[in-house]
């Protein structure tokens, strides 16, 4: 098992474009962290940079405390899964998994005790004498994984394993990993683009943009208190809410008044604005989807909109409304919060009314784009 550690880690290209800067993390043993961002974000160049796959333009690459930057990726006792599974497809499933070993020239009883191991932990051991195109997407998803496991590496690198597969088999492989995982019990890496899978499956998150790191953090961390506003808008789905609006202070007093409507700033948000010593100023107020919700006509913080799109997603509805001056915002309501003749009343041009507590809350800066609370 290992521990990994980027210190300074950049990446350039020829054509001077840098793709990854000043990249630092300490990754501990038996850690699960993942990588998301964007495409084009500089997550899958940094992975390959760990695998060795990739030149390291500057800084450093410790495994287990050892400096690697100049290691073969096949010294670093790494094992990776690449999105497109890489399987040679004229070798049997038993075969493809055994590839590395024999490389080795492990004694066959121990290639066999291996790849047998491997593929009743994944469920494949029915298909040890099929040729990968035989397979489905997630059998051959399996052999690449299996292909990992023999190697006993001390760290996993995942790139992307999930994105070829339909939505249905995502899911499914992606409890399959979380069990893996628990299994292994070893350092993994993973590379995805999804935000669903990142907060599933990591210990921790670290979120790219533009090849720099936005934040690090736990999946709670990252959900509750984003450091940004691109943070906030990418974990999180639907997104979040954003609305442009003012942030007044009278008398220790806090309020927002999104929409001509005036909401009181109240418990541990207005504590956090007072330490922060934060006055009146414009903001940009985040409110998750979720966070928002139906108010009755007496209300007196009720935002007064029209309903737009109702968007049935079997526990949930996502209702986009659109409120006086035309903000366009998504509330997201459990169906088992309504009644029948409630959600059929929910149709377009419907007249609605939204509300939301300011604990759940979050204030940007503007110009910044900062998070005010960090």
């Amino acid at each position: 098992m290992a521990s990994v550690k980027l210190t300074g880690v950049k990446k350039i290209y020829d054509n001077k474009v840098v793709a990854v800067h000043d990249f630092d993390l300490e990754i501990a043993d038996k850690e699960f962290v993942v990588f998301v961002g964007p495409s084009g974000c500089g997550k899958s160049t940094t992975l390959r940079m760990i695998a060795g796959l990739e030149e390291i333009s500057e800084g450093t690459l410790e495994i287990d405390g050892e400096v690697v930057n100049d290691l073969q990726p096949k010294d670093r006792n790494i094992a990776m899964v690449f999105q497109n599974y890489a399987l040679y497809p004229h070798m049997t499933v038993y075969d493809n998994i055994a590839f590395s070993l024999r490389l080795q020239h492990r004694p066959e009883d121990e290639v066999y005790e291996k790849v047998t191991n491997a593929a009743e932990i994944l469920g494949i051991t029915e298909y040890l004498m099929r040729k990968p195109r035989a397979l489905s997407g997630g059998q051959r998803q399996r052999v690449a994984i299996g292909r990992a496991m023999v190697r006993n590496a001390k760290v996993f690198l995942m790139d992307e394993p999930l994105s070829n597969l339909d939505a249905k088999l995502r899911n499914q492989m992606r409890a399959e990993i979380i069990l893996l995982r628990q299994k292994l019990n070893t350092t993994f890496i993973y590379v995805t683009h999804d935000q669903t899978e990142a907060m599933t499956l990591g210990d921790r998150i670290v979120i790219m943009q533009d090849g720099f790191i936005e934040q690090v953090g736990t999946p709670t961390e990252v959900f509750e208190m984003p450091s940004n506003l691109f943070v906030a808008e990418f974990i999180g789905a639907p997104k979040m809410n954003i609305i442009k609006t003012r942030l007044e202070c009278k008398n220790g007093a806090y309020y927002v008044t999104p929409f001509g409507v005036r909401i009181p700033v109240t418990g541990e948000k207005a504590e956090a604005l007072k330490e922060k010593g934060i006055g009146t100023q414009d903001i940009l107020l985040g409110v998750r989807p979720e966070h928002i919700t139906l108010a009755d006509p007496d209300c007196e913080s009720a935002i007064p909109c029209t309903l737009e799109v109702n968007e049935m997603m079997g526990s949930e509805l996502h209702l986009h409304v659109y409120t006086a001056d035309e903000s366009r915002l998504i509330v997201r309501v459990p169906t088992i919060d309504l009644s029948a003749a409630t959600r059929r009343e929910l149709v377009y041009g419907k007249a609605l009314q939204i509300t939301f507590d300011s604990k759940v809350m979050h204030f940007f800066d503007p110009e910044t784009k900062k998070n005010l609370l960090l």
